[in-house]
């Protein structure tokens, strides 16, 4: 009986350790193929720098290599994510979605996002960045599965001794026989897709003692439902970061700031996972350094200098607006500096003894937290103000490009319209017609129709109150290429331009006969 039990124990090993061998091919030939295609490229484009000195198989090779490296990085990423070296802390699974969906703003209005949380204040003990980012990679696959419109439900609840959370989709939906598939290194569903996403959501599940279920079907969506063991010894505990900081030379705050900068910095990045990955794009794209405003923020709030925060903050609004940046994932970067703050300050104390009484701890709370509040309220208030502002300009250009009166002369000026006309832009044709010809003092307006593709009864209507409107101004007006459609309407109906306007076969008889009106007469 020993002899069997120890056969089958051995047996039992054996098909963990082929089973294991199998995955580490399978990863093995999923790096060959990844790595492989873009050193291949780099090794061509070497041989043809041999041959042609060229700038562009430079830059390519380079590009290939970058491919190749970001391919080993991430999955260095995914296969070791405790390499990070942050705290485990007691987090709100519902907190964390709702900060997430906020980065998300921007597809609400074609995916109706349900929330369905039951028990929120429900803790688990995790490293809050790790999830964060396993989280995001879940959200984001959900909204990317609906090409159009579509639903997502985002659902938590919870035991006595766990938390779940589940995250569904009326998306494409995945085939059954690929659904064993998901998480591993280079499986991937999406068209350009790397499927290190997916990998890295079930590696960082799994360190923190989840279990993962998906569920699927084609045309109808998907949902992944996500368990942890629930944080038993305090839901509301939350841990102090001690950070492995120096002292400066002095004993002065900003001097400590400044010489932990590149400690800063880390830690920034840890707290921001979201943001970090933008930090290069945003730089490169709307030269914006997010890290040295950071700092600028930090000093200007530690030294209390309201005035050069409120100032760069409106700086800083209007920067992102001017770029069209999402204001949710500034306000993720801001509140992440505002923690970094904070436990700098704590490590400051711990070291100089900053704090003397918890009168100075107050006071330092308020100043720093109202700093920090004036900043964003600021920030969103610019922001806000130059998108107004913007978008009274793209409308008034509009309504200029709608009705483009055109000077001729000093004193005729031609008005061609183009398009379909409606109410509205004859109201508008209205406006500026009336004023043009008052500020300009124009004393003859040829309006052209001929590029009219369609003007309604009541529009037609309309014109005859322009003319009438131009004629009380003291100018002439002339009407070129009236459609058939235009004259017969206006037959049915009884009006003419006889005592309002002259009328032209074309624009360019309009033209011909002004231009020999303006002709001196030969004695």
């Amino acid at each position: 009986m020993m002899v069997k039990s120890e056969i089958a124990q051995q047996e039992i090993k054996s098909d963990v350790h082929l089973s294991q061998l199998a995955s580490v091919g399978q990863i093995a030939a999923g790096i060959a193929h990844e790595v492989k295609n873009p050193l291949t490229a780099v090794k061509g484009f070497l041989q043809l720098l041999k041959e042609r000195n060229e700038k562009k198989y430079i830059e390519i090779a380079q590009s290939e290599l970058e491919n190749a490296i970001a391919v080993l990085q991430n999955l260095l990423q995914m296969s070791k994510p405790d390499l990070e070296n942050e705290p485990l802390v007691s987090i709100d699974l519902t907190v964390e979605l709702e900060s997430l969906m906020q980065l998300f703003q921007d597809q609400f209005y074609r995916v109706a996002v349900i929330k369905n949380y039951r028990d929120p204040g429900s803790f688990i003990v995790g490293k809050r960045n790790q999830l964060k980012k396993a989280l995001f990679n879940l959200l984001k696959n959900a909204f990317e599965a609906i090409p159009e419109e579509g639903t997502i439900i985002i659902g938590q609840s919870a035991t006595e001794n766990e938390v779940t959370i589940y995250i569904q989709d009326s998306g494409c939906g995945i085939p059954k026989e690929k659904l064993n598939m998901l998480g591993t290194p280079f499986f991937t569903t999406k068209e350009n897709g790397t499927g290190m996403g997916l990998a890295f959501v079930f590696s960082v599940i799994y360190q923190h003692n989840g279990v993962i279920k998906v569920e699927s079907e084609e045309r109808v969506g998907t949902t992944f439902t996500i368990t942890f063991p629930k944080d038993l010894s305090n839901s509301k505990r939350t841990e102090v970061n001690r950070l492995n900081l120096e002292k400066s030379a002095t004993d002065n705050l900003i001097d400590f700031f400044l010489h932990n900068r590149n400690a800063f910095e880390e830690r920034l990045l840890t707290e921001a996972v979201n943001v970090q990955e933008k930090i290069d794009e945003i730089l490169e794209v709307c030269n914006i350094n997010l890290l040295e405003n950071a700092h600028r923020l930090v000093l200007f709030v530690v030294e209390g200098r309201e005035h050069e925060v409120i100032s760069f903050a409106r700086t800083e609004g209007v920067n992102w607006a001017r770029h069209s940046l999402t204001l949710a994932v500034k306000l993720e970067w801001v509140q992440a500096v505002r923690r970094v703050l904070w436990d700098f300050l704590y490590n400051y104390d711990q070291m100089n003894d900053y704090l003397t009484s918890k009168e100075q701890f107050y006071i330092l709370e308020k100043r720093i937290n109202e700093l920090m509040d004036l900043f964003i309220s600021h920030l969103f208030t610019s922001y806000s103000q130059f998108k107004d502002d913007l978008i009274r300009a793209q409308r008034e250009m509009v309504e200029n490009l709608s009705v483009p009166i055109i000077p001729l002369t000093a004193t005729t000026s031609i008005l061609p319209l183009i398009g379909n006309v409606d109410l509205f832009r004859s109201n508008t044709i209205v406006d500026k017609v009336v004023t043009q010809i008052g500020n300009n003092r124009i004393e003859m307006l040829i309006i052209d129709l001929s590029g009219v593709v369609e003007m309604e009864s009541e529009v037609i209507g309309q014109l005859f109150n322009i003319i009438d409107g131009i004629k009380m101004m003291g100018c002439q007006t002339v009407i070129t290429g009236l459609r058939p459609e235009i004259v017969k309407w206006m037959i049915r109906s009884g009006l003419s331009f006889e005592n309002k306007a002259i009328t032209k076969r074309t624009l360019q008889q309009a033209l011909a006969d002004h231009l020999q009106l303006q002709r001196p007469a030969v004695l």
